[in-house]
């Protein structure tokens, strides 16, 4: 497991996510990505339980995480949630060879259609960044109540405080459909890679090599 250098602590606290952490986990991120347009157009936000449905992919989404051992890091303030950031490590992409218990537990929650544009989003990605030897920051988000305030910009630090435990991993890709995201990101030096179109949205590709992330390392 990455160890976080102390040096990235603001105030707050920055720890993994444990089991006990996966509801508000869970309840952060549907907060977070309930208006995004590709989950919206993924999750088919015209029908009546697509808040249902979306949130049930979210917790389906964070147990695989859980279960694979994957690096979820949350930004705690006593003991509310206030940040969290997911990636997946190199080699074990959630992209076509998900788990055959996600699929399934996917295709009971949100059905078909929404299962296979999910597994069609990171198939696409693989295929844009060229394999699986890198990182995949697949969610960030931060409290409404604590936005603006820098929480971003830790976790987007954290998340590459990975690289120091994985030789192997060529930097980290980002899927970026909402703005403010795109910004966060932009600021932090990630590359264009390319305008990936899933279903009806179109979202940015973005990358950070792991060079230019050592480089910034030891400048700073």
């Amino acid at each position: 497991m990455t160890t976080i250098n102390p040096a990235q602590l603001q105030e707050g606290q920055l720890t993994y996510l444990v089991a006990e952490d996966l509801k508000m986990a869970a309840s952060l991120l549907f907060q977070a990505y309930q208006d995004d347009a590709l989950l919206k157009d993924i999750f088919q936000a015209d029908k009546a339980d697509y808040e249902q449905r979306l949130r049930a992919a979210i917790r389906e989404e964070l147990a695989a995480f859980w279960e694979a051992k994957q690096p979820m890091l949350g930004v705690f303030d006593g003991e509310s949630l206030i940040g969290l950031v997911c990636l997946t490590q190199p080699g074990k992409s959630f992209g076509p060879g998900k788990y055959w218990h996600w699929r399934l537990k996917m295709l009971l929650t949100a059905g078909y259609v929404s299962t296979m544009q999910l597994l069609e989003k990171e198939r696409l990605i693989q295929e844009a960044v060229h394999g699986d030897d890198y990182h995949m920051l697949a969610f960030i988000a931060v409290s409404p109540r604590y936005q603006q305030q820098g929480w971003g910009d830790l976790l987007v630090r954290a998340a590459h405080a990975a690289l120091d435990e994985e030789p192997q991993s060529r930097g980290i890709a980002v899927y970026v459909t909402q703005p403010e995201h795109l910004k966060l990101f932009e600021q932090h030096g990630y590359q264009h890679v390319q305008t990936l179109k899933v279903g009806q949205v179109s979202g940015e590709l973005l990358f950070q090599p792991r060079q230019k992330l050592v480089e910034v390392s030891h400048a700073v």
